[in-house]
């Protein structure tokens, strides 16, 4: 299997899929296209079927459907890539683990949730206690090689805060590493023109098979609401913000049911990758914001959508420091995927927020994410972390292990006399 693929970078989920496969007997891996999700499956099986792009998927679909023993047929674990195009197989392979009792039988790939099965049918069951889920993004800066990953998530959440590191990542770098993205083919044909992720919402606008199927589907209005998500990433912007920005694109109006479907299917197809509002026990009662953080699975889609070149975010550092905090949501999440935890944002009705809350087993660390490194703005983010600890009540939760300044321009890592880290983002694994 491993002759089969030309050049592989090792991704940090590894470790967890392997663990998966030992506990469960199969492991499904969502994602959005072209994040290495079959790469990584087929280097980990020892046998594959493809049920998606193939000579002859057709026949394969209709094997599926009648005569799923076929399909499952094979070494394991057998990797049925993209395997929603027939998700008859879903019970099959449910069937099949629930009989032979062995783990590590299949791995799962799939770039889209399918919504029923070829015969009108969702599937009978959902997997739960046989089929693990994995969710693979496209490659932190750790993974390609851009963070030296000398300060690890793993010994912050466990109260390990002694950092030290050194990055070495300026303006230009960043924009590059925005505008690039982390799709493995880019990272490993060095190329950061952003011409991957320009084709990608191309394909989703003009091919994508469930937007194609919606009565009245309005490519223009498509590539406007992407345009409008790229707008408001790292920021809980509502619905309403992106009817508003759609009709201000484009001249016309765009119902709250027609965005809302829009939205759910780059949901279904990994392209929406919101961070959720975390809803800590906290001193006061003021209102917990609860809305999602917008954000698109990797920045490079959100300088495409915008049209931005390379010359306009080094132009407009605004949009710069924005594009930057999705790149830093992005590696945080997939860290934190890793691990078995979760990303969460904070922000209240008084003003009291916090980029990101890094979360696992109980243990948590809050983090500021800022592009400047210079004095007066980590100052900033550290009152922020400061105010932001105040109001969570810890006599009834964990004191954070705890807090950061995740910077872009940062040369150093170190603890500040506050206690709190800076750490550059080029320093950062999982």
């Amino acid at each position: 299997m491993n002759d089969n693929v030309k050049k592989y970078l090792p991704r940090v989920i590894e470790p967890l899929f392997k663990k998966k496969l030992a506990n469960f007997g199969a492991v499904w891996i969502t994602g959005c296209k072209w994040c290495g999700k079959s790469t990584t499956a087929k280097m980990l099986g020892k046998s594959v079927v493809e049920v998606q792009d193939t000579e002859d998927n057709q026949g394969i679909r209709q094997i599926a459907a009648n005569q799923p023993s076929v399909i499952l047929a094979g070494e394991k674990p057998r990797v049925i890539d993209e395997w929603q195009d027939a998700p008859e197989l879903w019970d099959a392979v449910r069937h099949d683990v629930d009989d032979t009792g062995l783990t590590g039988q299949y791995i799962l790939t799939g770039s889209s949730t399918p919504a029923v099965r070829r015969d009108g049918k969702k599937p009978m069951h959902s997997g739960a206690g046989r089929i693990a889920k994995i969710t693979m993004r496209p490659m932190s800066l750790y993974e390609s090689g851009e963070s030296s990953g000398e300060v690890s998530l793993t010994a912050l959440l466990n109260g390990n805060t002694d950092v030290a590191g050194s990055a070495n990542l300026g303006i230009q770098e960043i924009v590059e590493l925005c505008t690039r993205g982390g799709w493995p083919a880019s990272v490993i044909r060095m190329s950061s023109d952003g011409d991957l992720a320009r084709e990608y919402l191309n394909a989703i606008v003009e091919r994508e098979g469930s937007l194609q199927e919606l009565e009245y589907y309005s490519p223009g209005r498509m590539r406007a609401l992407l345009r409008g998500l790229a707008r408001s990433v790292a920021a809980p912007a509502k619905i309403s913000t992106l009817i508003n920005d759609v009709a201000a694109n484009t001249g016309s109006a765009i119902s709250d049911a027609t965005a809302a479907n829009y939205l759910s299917i780059l949901e279904q197809i990994y392209i929406v990758d919101d961070v959720e509002a975390w809803c800590p026990k906290i001193r006061s009662k003021t209102e917990i914001r609860t809305g999602k953080k917008r954000n698109l699975v990797d920045p490079s889609l959100a300088v495409a959508a915008l049209y931005a070149t390379k010359n306009d975010l080094m132009m407009d550092f605004n949009s710069l420091g924005l594009v930057f905090e999705s790149l830093a949501l992005r590696d945080l999440k997939v860290y934190m995927e890793s691990l078995g935890g979760e990303l969460f944002y904070y922000r209240d009705q008084n003003g009291v927020e916090c980029d990101a809350v890094a979360h696992l087993n109980g243990h948590w660390v809050g983090i500021e994410i800022k592009l400047g490194a210079d004095d007066d703005t980590v100052d900033g983010a550290a009152v922020s972390l400061s105010r932001f600890k105040n109001v969570v009540d810890t006599e009834e939760m964990r004191e954070p292990e705890c807090l950061m300044v995740l910077s872009g321009l940062a040369k150093y890592a170190y603890k500040r006399q506050d206690g709190v880290l800076v750490v550059p983002i080029g320093c950062l694994k999982n």
